[in-house]
């Protein structure tokens, strides 16, 4: 639902990150059950090694109609060990996975095609894992892109992959963010001297391989979605390339607000930093019911490409997604290490967001010629039906929609949502002012809060009913406003 600074939500500003730095106050309002075990009850399980490809493969077998996902094996085939594993690419053609369709009969919101990639970029040992659902016989007027937040993975969005592929004329992505999940972990490094440039390296050693994505995948223009760390990185991607985006939705983003110590705080290096795994540990105590189930009886001994068989017993689904967690967790370390460049102690960003989230649907646009991918391979004209190729460009853009949604227990700051609302607001508002004939019959800028009952900081699995009806609503928005465009003969970018 939408809300408005002066709505019944709880007036707060951001609590700290770690939940044993926060006031057990409201917990019993905070819906549980979703998150992985923390580190303390995991670490006595690492021996039930269990590969990150059949931990995602079991999460994703929970999504409905779907009981046996597509699952590649070229990354993530590995199980955990005691000491971190490493992920590599492997290119073996077996390793890939076929897609696998569901029909009308056993889906009633089918026919759909669901898809496992391993989407290789340039450079060495970089690639991005893949989950896509495209609707058969339809065709693809949206693509929407899901980014997941710190610690996490695309398997996490398990709850929101069939409601969300529900909505017609969409293709869905959900994309692992390089050196996470099952993408491949190149070693993460900074060159720069200075905490500007470390920022500006760490923000783009993500956004450029989503860029590169992009461009591989031939897509114009998509709807983004980041939930928390994937928000951050969503606004960074919106400010540095522009004129790709219909609409930007962030959930939960972390690094909204502002804190002069944040902004001051000396960088440890990423292996000094015990921010990750403090993140980590403590998420137990934030969401998690205490249980005391900290076992489990998969067996390790089967090759990693045989993810056919389901558990004889299945597995809880919470029990499910902490053995994912986990055995991501267990990976080499690679896109982790970027908590340190971003993020203070206590979650406030070292670049706040609202000193820049005001510029998202403002940047320059760059000449069609001059559209170039992170290495510099020019841009191919994309072959969506949303593709503005063809179209007359403006020189700036002319703002976009940016949907920012909390659970109404989050602990992250609703209030800097209010705020970053306002920023946009005043925004449009200068534009508009100084715009001209053309600029404004183009202006596409808004910006609104949305609250998610009864959910907390994952609100995407603890409000997912709600939350699957608001996504909903906001691409049957986009939908029309890009046909409304094309019918106009709008030069909407």
């Amino acid at each position: 639902m939408s809300a408005s600074p002066g709505s019944n939500t709880p007036d707060r500003g951001q609590q700290p990150v770690l939940a044993s730095q926060r006031a057990k106050t409201n917990q019993e309002a905070i819906k549980r059950g979703y998150f992985p075990l923390g580190y303390k009850a995991a670490v006595g399980q690492w021996w039930a090694s269990i590969s990150p490809a059949m931990a995602e493969h079991t999460v994703l077998s929970f999504i409905p109609y779907l009981q046996k996902p597509p699952t590649h094996t070229q990354t993530g085939s590995a199980p955990a060990s005691a000491q971190q594993s490493t992920t590599s690419i492997n290119s073996d053609p077996a390793r890939q996975a076929a897609p696998v369709r569901t029909n009308s009969i056993n889906d009633p919101y089918g026919p759909r095609s669901w898809h496992s990639n391993l989407v290789k970029l340039s450079g060495k040992n970089r690639a991005l894992n893949e989950f896509s659902i495209e609707r058969v016989g339809e065709e693809v007027e949206e693509n929407l892109v899901m980014l997941h937040g710190y610690g996490a993975g695309l398997g996490f969005f398990y709850k929101n992959f069939e409601g969300l592929s529900r909505v017609k004329g969409w293709k869905l992505y959900a994309l692992d963010m390089l050196g996470m999940g099952r993408s491949s972990r190149p070693p993460f490094r900074v060159h720069a001297k200075d905490q500007a440039g470390k920022i500006a390296e760490a923000e783009n050693w993500f956004i450029d391989a989503l860029e590169e994505w992009r461009v591989l995948k031939k897509i114009d223009k998509f709807t983004l979605l980041g939930h928390s760390m994937g928000g951050y990185m969503a606004v960074a991607y919106a400010l540095k390339y522009p004129g790709h985006l219909n609409k930007l939705i962030l959930a939960s983003p972390v690094g909204i607000p502002e804190d002069p110590y944040a902004m001051q705080a000396e960088m440890p290096e990423p292996q000094d930093s015990t921010m990750a795994n403090e993140f980590l540990q403590d998420q137990e105590e934030d969401i998690v019911q205490g249980s005391g189930n900290s076992g489990s009886k998969s067996n390790s001994k089967k090759p990693p490409f045989e993810l056919k068989e389901a558990p004889r017993r299945p597995l809880p689904k919470w029990l499910a997604l902490h053995n994912y967690a986990y055995s991501l967790f267990r990976q080499r370390g690679s896109g982790e290490y970027v908590l340190a460049y971003i993020l203070a102690p206590g979650a406030f960003a070292r670049s706040p967001l609202i000193r820049r989230i005001n510029g998202v649907g403002r940047q320059p646009l760059p000449a069609p010629s001059a559209t170039q991918s992170p290495t510099s391979t020019e841009v191919t004209p994309s072959t969506s039906s949303t593709s503005s190729s063809q179209k007359p460009r403006l020189t700036k853009e002319t703002g976009i929609p940016v949907v920012m949604m909390y659970g109404e227990n989050d602990w992250m700051d609703i209030a800097g949502g209010y705020a970053a609302e306002q920023k946009l607001k005043e925004e449009k508002a200068k534009a508009l002012k100084n715009a001209s004939a053309e600029e404004r019959a183009n202006e596409h800028g808004s910006a609104k809060v949305v609250i998610i009952q009864k959910a907390g900081h994952h609100l995407y699995l603890e409000g997912w009913e709600e939350f699957n009806e608001v996504m909903r609503e906001e691409m049957e928005e986009t939908k029309r406003s890009t046909r409304k465009a094309i019918e106009n003969g709008s030069k909407k970018l």
